[in-house]
């Protein structure tokens, strides 16, 4: 049975398992509607619609006829059709021309999740910012006619830097294992060029992860594209780690990340789109990636807590990955944020507890500190 969560402090309750857009063009756009018939059935709520396709819009607004209150639409501003072929665009004019011809094909008076498209510079935020594109989007949420402002990003430092900024509610970022090991660029084709995998990779870039936590601490939500890698890390000879992961380790990674609340699925037919929504009744050793990530030859995550809780069971039942992920947030801000306290008084148990037996330290797969990162939660938040 399909999950829900909340996105961020959208209001929104969202499907864990989303869908892409990418099958939709298919068999003349006829895959459309066996997609979302599809993900009705298996109760998909949430989609993204990225492309600018004038017939693919047309054919999901065909598909979403009779059903339009069963799904959030996540589509893209800045995202056009010129000339006949998609166009990323900050000119004002057409930005709204392509927001009307949106409406129009989709047969809607509204979006629930408008995304500024494909920010991956800090300049380039900077011109969303301080130009007219953020004050459209804002304009638009005034009217109703998109009811959340979204941002997509590859890049951390400019996501941070939206994210940061107050301006927007929802984060689409591609959120995988291999691409959180590589630091912040502008050119996303970086992210799978073979050679930035050369060296032996250590541990998530640190900007990355304060990206998802600063997320989860400000209630912006995250909707993951990119969780497969475009297909290749479901494939041994394709995957820069050099070992394949199953779609429900990928799911499950990116479902565990700070702030994450919907991973959109690529799937180019309704059997992958399947596969995908299969995690929800998924045992917990298939979801398991931690003796996967573990035994990856070109790719190492020893002293990095990955949440996966192979620690457990504790003899004081402290659930050590909540606290670990606690204890990163709280590390994160110069002062504890109320929120984050409250979530650690809520946990039964609490770091306080431990007694140090050291049974956690060795099941962990990454030989992560845990007594000690223990001490330093109960340090900060004195229990």
């Amino acid at each position: 049975m399909m999950q829900y969560r909340e996105l961020g402090n959208t209001g929104l309750l969202v499907s864990e398992i989303g869908m892409g857009c990418e099958g939709f063009s298919e068999d003349e756009c006829r895959n459309t509607r066996r997609l979302f018939d599809a993900a009705e059935e298996l109760g998909i709520n949430y989609f993204d619609l990225y492309t600018s396709d004038p017939k693919v819009r047309a054919s999901v607004g065909e598909a979403l006829k009779g059903r339009r209150e069963k799904f959030y639409i996540q589509s893209h501003l800045c995202s056009v059709w010129k000339n006949g072929q998609y166009k990323r665009t900050r000119k004002i004019a057409e930005v709204k021309a392509g927001m009307e011809e949106m409406l129009s094909l989709l047969q809607t008076d509204y979006i629930d999740v408008g995304m500024i498209h494909y920010c991956d510079s800090l300049q380039d935020w900077k011109t969303i910012e301080e130009g007219p594109v953020l004050q459209y989007a804002r304009e638009l949420k005034a009217a109703g006619v998109i009811r959340h402002i979204g941002l997509s990003s590859h890049n951390p430092e400019a996501a941070l830097a939206a994210v940061r900024s107050g301006a927007i509610e929802v984060l689409m970022f591609s959120v995988n294992p291999c691409y959180d090991l590589q630091p912040a660029g502008e050119d996303v084709e970086e992210l799978w060029n073979e050679k930035n995998y050369e060296a032996h990779l250590v541990n998530m870039d640190p900007e990355r992860q304060e990206l998802y936590e600063v997320c989860q601490r400000m209630g912006v939500g995250v909707t993951v594209m990119k969780a497969f890698g475009g297909g290749d890390l479901l494939d041994a000879s394709l995957s820069p780690a050099g070992k394949a992961l199953t779609a429900c380790q990928c799911l499950h990674y990116a479902l565990t990340r700070p702030g994450v609340a919907c991973v959109l699925a690529g799937a180019h037919s309704v059997e992958q789109l399947r596969e995908s929504a299969a995690y929800e009744e998924a045992s917990d050793e298939e979801r398991d990636y931690a003796a996967a990530f573990a035994a990856f030859p070109n790719i190492s995550w020893e002293g990095h807590c990955m949440y996966c809780s192979h620690c457990a069971p504790c003899p004081k039942q402290i659930d050590v990955a909540s606290v670990t992920k606690f204890l990163n947030l709280a590390k994160a801000q110069e002062t504890i944020p109320e929120t984050v306290r409250e979530h650690y008084e809520l946990l039964p148990h609490h770091a306080g507890e431990c007694i140090e037996c050291g049974a956690c330290e060795t099941r962990c797969p990454f030989q992560v500190p845990i007594m000690e990162n223990m001490k330093k939660a109960k340090e900060v938040f004195g229990k």
